[in-house]
C-alpha cells in the first residue's frame, strides 16, 4: 500500500466509525422520547394505548384516593378538559399534594384507558428559594418575611 491509500483507509475507517457512533446514538434517542401531554391536549388528539408520555397538571382537589399497599389513584386536571385518572404504585414525592403541580410519566392501559404510572415528579411552587440564597437576600435587606424579592 501507498502512503495515499494508507491515508485514505484511516480516513475511510474514522468516517465509517462516525457514521456508526451518529446511528446508535439516534437509535437510543428514539427509544426514550416520552412526549408532553396536558389534559386539553388529550382531549384534542388522543394518544394509542401503550404509547408512552408524560402527563402534567394539578393534582386534582379531592382526588386522591390512597389503595392497598402503595397504590395511590388520583386525578390530573388543568383548569379546562375532562381530568385524566391516573394510577400510580409506588412511593410519592414528599411534595405531592392536591392543588400541586405534578408531571407523571407511564402509558394508558388499553383495557380500562386508565393511564398507569411509573413516575411520578411534584413540582414546587413558583415562590421557593434556596435557603442559602434567601438568607443572603435577608441580610442584604431583599426580603422581607412573606413578601419574596422586592
Amino acid at each position: 500500500m501507498t502512503r495515499k491509500q494508507k491515508r485514505l483507509a484511516v480516513i475511510g475507517g474514522g468516517m465509517s466509525f462516525i457514521i456508526a457512533a451518529v446511528l446508535l446514538v439516534m437509535f437510543a434517542f428514539s427509544q426514550s422520547v416520552a412526549y408532553f401531554y396536558m389534559p386539553a391536549d388529550l382531549a384534542k388528539t388522543p394518544v394509542p394505548p401503550e404509547t408512552r408520555i408524560r402527563l402534567g397538571g394539578l393534582v386534582g382537589e379531592g382526588s386522591v384516593i390512597r389503595g392497598v399497599g402503595s397504590t395511590v389513584e388520583f386525578a390530573v386536571t388543568d383548569g379546562g378538559g375532562q381530568p385524566v385518572k391516573v394510577k400510580y404504585t409506588g412511593i410519592l414525592p414528599d411534595l405531592f399534594r392536591e392543588g400541586q403541580g405534578v408531571v407523571t410519566e407511564g402509558k394508558f392501559e388499553a383495557a380500562s384507558h386508565e393511564f398507569i404510572a411509573d413516575t411520578v415528579l411534584a413540582k414546587h411552587d413558583e415562590k421557593y428559594m434556596p435557603k442559602d440564597v434567601a438568607d443572603r437576600l435577608k441580610s442584604q435587606g431583599l426580603w422581607k418575611e412573606g413578601e419574596g424579592v422586592q
